[in-house]
Formats: C-alpha cells, structure tokens, sequence
C-alpha cells in the first residue's frame, strides 16, 4: 500500500471525540470537516472544525447513522478520508464498505475485518483458532428458544445472554438459573433488535466478579503489530464503564506480557489494520478470557496516550494513510499512572438518571498533569437524544498514589452548574478505601451504591424518627392542653411524612 498524506477529513462523529480528532487533524496540518444534526447546530465540535455540513434531523437514525447523508456531506466537502470516532457508525461494516467503494479512506480496519470481529460469535472463532482462550460458551448463534435452553444447559447457570451483533451492554442479560431463561431471552432480543438490528444471540458462562481489562491493539499494513499494554476498565454501571486506569493495579508483568502476546496474535490472525481494543475478563486466579474486541478507538483511549506518549489518534491517520507504525514493542514502556473519569450528564443521587438541560457555568480543572476531553461550553444545551458524555477528565502521575491525589485536586476545582453529573460520584469513590486499595472487581460500583445510599439513609432515618417522635409529642400535649390551633404543625407533617420515607 503506497504512502500518502490525508488533505481534509471528516469527522462522522459529535461532542468530545469529533473535537479531539479536530484537534489532531489540525496539528497535523489537515483539513478537518465536521458533520451536524439538528440538535448539534450549535456544537463546540461544529464550531471547532475547518467547515461544516447539516445531515438531517436529532434522531441519530436520520442524522449520525445515516451513511447516504455522511458520505454525501463527503463529496461536497471534498474530504478525502472519515474518522469514525466511536459509536454511531463506528463499527458498521456496511459504512466502511461505502468507503471503500466511493474511494474515501476509512480510518479503521477494512471493512471485511470489521465484519469478522465485529460480531461477537466469529470473534470468538477467530481467537481460538490464535490459541487465546475464550470464556466457554457457544461459537455460533443461536436460534430457536429450545436450541437456547438445550445450550444453556450443557453450558451451565450462572451465564451470559448476549447479542451477537452487541456491545456496550446493550442485548446482554445476567441468567442465573434456568426459571429466568426464557424472559432474559425476550428481553435482550429486543434490545439487541432496536440496537442493531439483528436479535441473534449466544451464550457465555458467567464469570463471578472478574477485572475487566483490556488490551490496546495497533497494526500497519505492512505486517507489523503491537499492544500498547492494558487499561483497567472493571469500575463500571451497567456494562458501561466510568473509571478507567493504566496501569491496573491487578497485573503482573507476567500476566501483561502473556496479555499483551495474546492480543498480538489474535489481531495478525485477523490480518487486523489501524487500532482497535481487546477486551478480556480476568479470574480471581488471573486466568483471561477474550470477551469481544472493538475495531475503533476506544472513549478511554487518553490513559494509553499519557503513560506510553503516543498520540492514538495520529496514528490512526498515519496508518490509514498508508504509513508504518513508527515503532517495535521493545520501543514501548509504560510511564507512570493515568486514571479517567467520564463526566456524564447524569444524576447519580437520582439512580443515574440522565440529566439534559442548559449548562449555565462552566469551569474546567488545570495544572500539572491534568488534561480534560470535552465537548460542551457554558451556555450550551446538553441534548436529550444522544449519548450523555459531557467530557472526560483524565490525570497523569508518577505513581498510583500520585495520580489519585492529582485527579481528587481536579475534581474539587471542575464546575459544571445548570446539570446533575457524576462529578460528585467520582469525588466519592476517590475517597473510598476499597478503590484506594485497588481491591474492586466488575461488581464495585453497585456494591459502593449500596454502601454510600445506607450511609445516607442512616442519618434520614434517624431524622426522621426523631422528628416524628416530637411531632407525636406535640400532639399528645396540644390534646393534653385542648389546644387545637397546635393540631396538627408543620413539624409534625413533615416528620410523618419522613417517617412513612423511611419505611417505604
């Protein structure tokens, strides 16, 4: 494949990815284009870019996952490649493919690639046949509601319903016994069928409580392949993550060399290009287990970049473009400690709930080591059809230890007013021992839930005890002095009420 330089790209993407791939376009000297719906006019990624084109509508399916409308705004702007960023059309063969076909480049694997290890069954194949292990379950999907039981019995409770076509824990149940088979099935081929498309699904044992890491992956065109070490991604709601560190401080580095080898050798065997992620569930006794890979940049690529100091970006677009990775893996080392947060639109006192609205301040945290990825600005209204994702906030230290202290000082100095985020969340679990420790696993965040919500419950409970305790008290006097003005006071409504709170 001959070497050339990319003029212009598109970016077929929003909010903060679209701005940090703009941001590398330009220090490279290239062209960038950005891509809006509706509901995005008024961007920071829109305002950001060299140009930019309308492409329809809010919803996502008229606008952002529309490959007609993103490939035309192509043409008329003139670019000559796509950055896919992550999400929407990110991992959609089908887009790739259209690439490939009108001649622009795709920055991201070839299309055939993605449609091997993009979906979860062929992926699996695939490792196998590269020696990784893989969490046992089946190779194909299944259909058929009896075909799914008989499998799920030789597989064994507790399991992993999952959508063939899935990702980002959409399509994916938690079956613990055989009597809660048949609804998990109903309900994750609905979802799967809304997400992608295709309701297939397959079947994994379940991991009790595993680390969830994963490997970041690079390959040119010309045969050369390389990890650039793990991310810690187990700090997650939901199969969607909200902490991510590198390095995890669960591995050895015997366990991140066997790691990092049998990434390699799954993405030769794949003849993989560009960057991509592997995810990998990983025992209590450190045994892994290959879960599924993503053919795109990961949202918690900013670790890898501040402990190996390679821009991810940039080498995506070297790569598409033709170019050599410009180094071996004897070349990288990690440096240091990098921990993430993703700062969402979300209220984490209310279960998470997504929280849109009008950011009427803004003040972003600084200083040594911090860097923040963000896509909004005060005064911009943060829309409800899209993913919740305001920024990400993401510190570098010497040690662990460092890094910790560095991102508690950033999260007392971020401001975000008008809308609930998980800033307050992150300020907690950064004070919480168990996490201080680095002793967490895939279940933390719920345990920590748990935990923090009977903390505050506690002292509610004895408020409202006490309250409804003196609110009784003044009504056995008032009766006791035939004064019906005191019947009933504010107190006592507001102390019946926290009583029948806490009992609820």
């Amino acid at each position: 494949m001959a070497e050339r330089s990319f003029r212009k790209v598109l970016i077929a993407n929003r909010g903060e990815i679209a701005v940090r791939v703009i941001r590398a376009c330009h220090e490279m000297g290239i062209a960038s284009v950005a891509v809006f719906s509706e509901a995005d006019r008024t961007a920071l990624h829109v305002r950001m870019a060299g140009e930019s084109h309308a492409i329809g509508p809010a919803p996502s399916r008229d606008s952002y996952l529309s490959i007609d409308r993103i490939l035309d705004a192509a043409r008329r702007s003139g670019a000559d490649a796509i950055h896919p960023g992550y999400g929407f059309l990110a991992e959609n063969a089908a887009f790739a493919r259209a690439c490939e076909q009108q001649g622009i480049a795709f920055v991201g694997p070839r299309s055939e690639t993605i449609a091997l290890m993009g979906e979860k069954t062929s992926a699996r194949r695939v490792a196998v046949e590269a020696g990784v292990p893989v969490v046992p379950g089946s190779l194909q999907p299944i259909a058929g509601a009896e075909a799914i039981r008989s499998e799920a019995r030789r597989i064994g409770f507790p399991l992993m319903l999952k959508a063939a076509a899935g990702g980002g824990g959409k399509g994916l149940r938690h079956v613990l016994r055989e009597d809660e088979l048949d609804a998990a099935l109903q309900r994750a081929r609905s979802e799967a069928k809304s997400a992608f498309g295709d309701d297939s699904v397959y079947l994994e044992k379940a991991i009790e409580r595993p680390r969830h890491i994963e490997i970041q992956v690079l390959a040119d065109a010309h045969g050369n392949a390389v990890h650039l070490f793990e991310r810690e991604c187990s700090i997650q709601r939901r199969h969607q993550k909200l902490i991510e560190e590198s390095p995890s401080p669960f591995m050895t580095d015997e366990l991140r060399e066997r790691m990092g080898s049998l990434a390699v050798a799954l993405v030769e065997r794949a003849r993989y290009v560009n960057a991509g992620t592997l995810e990998f569930l990983v025992d209590a006794e450190r045994r892994p287990y290959f879960l599924e890979m993503n053919t795109r940049l990961q949202v918690e690529h900013p670790v890898t970049e501040l402990v190996t100091g390679h821009d991810l970006v940039k080498l995506q677009l070297r790569v598409a473009a033709g170019e050599r990775l410009p180094f071996r893996q004897a070349d990288l080392v990690q440096r240091g400690h990098a921990i993430e947060c993703r700062v969402l639109a979300e209220d984490p006192d209310r279960g998470f709930l997504p929280s849109p609205g009008r950011i009427e301040a803004l003040h972003a945290p600084g200083g040594p080591g911090v860097r923040e990825d963000s896509g909004v600005y005060a005064g911009y209204d943060v829309p409800v059809h899209y993913d919740p994702l305001l920024s990400k906030l993401i510190v570098h230290g010497a040690n662990r230890g460092e890094a910790i202290a560095r991102l508690r000082r950033a999260l007392a100095e971020y401001r975000i007013l008008g809308v609930p985020t998980t800033l307050p969340f992150f300020a907690r679990v950064l004070r919480d021992p168990a996490f201080v420790a680095g002793d967490f696993d895939t279940s933390y965040v719920a345990a920590f839930v748990a935990r923090s919500d009977g903390a505050r419950e506690r002292p509610r409970a004895v408020a409202a005890a006490a309250a409804a305790i003196r609110a009784l008290r003044e009504r056995q006097a008032a009766r006791l002095a035939g004064d019906a003005s005191r019947l009933p006071t504010p107190w006592f409504d507001a102390g019946l009420r926290e009583a029948q709170r806490g009992r609820a």
